[in-house]
């Protein structure tokens, strides 16, 4: 009888666990739908249900930055791009936009070093290593005159 109780449990778990991994993946999917269609707000609310049920999908961290990139909150995007890379540390496009942002800021030593992990890991946006490179190189004499 407890055999079977305990067997009950175990079942109605990976029940709700296969559910809950199904409702994420819906909430990912339905998220950028409305992302593409520019939706910014229906977008951030299911990325950020997402990741209720799955708080280590580097994937939703990355849209919700480019959400609040969109949205001009510089801090808010930085915040998910850390914490994309920290999740995934090769993700190229979230050291892209990190970048980006510190070019913005003029933090050229973090520009630096993100553009050195940049060119250690890139794989699809190899061809932006001379943006980057030109970026870097635009700034440096404006730090040199200070």
């Amino acid at each position: 009888m407890i055999r079977f109780s305990m067997l009950k449990i175990l079942i109605i778990i990976l029940l709700l666990s296969s559910n809950l991994i199904a409702a994420n993946k819906n909430y990912f999917e339905d998220a950028k739908i409305y992302f593409e269609k520019k939706n910014y707000d229906q977008s951030k609310f299911l990325f950020q249900k997402a990741l209720v049920f799955n708080p280590k999908d580097y994937q939703s961290y990355l849209y919700l930055a480019k959400i609040y990139k969109e949205e001009n909150n510089s801090k808010k995007s930085e915040k998910n791009l850390e914490t994309t890379l920290l999740l995934n540390p090769k993700n190229e496009e979230a050291l892209l936009m990190l970048i980006e942002l510190e070019l913005e800021k003029s933090n050229f030593s973090k520009v630096k070093e993100l553009g050195e992990k940049f060119s250690l890991v890139c794989s699809n946006l190899c061809d932006k290593k001379t943006y980057i490179s030109d970026k870097i190189k635009s700034i440096e004499p404006k730090i040199n005159t200070n």
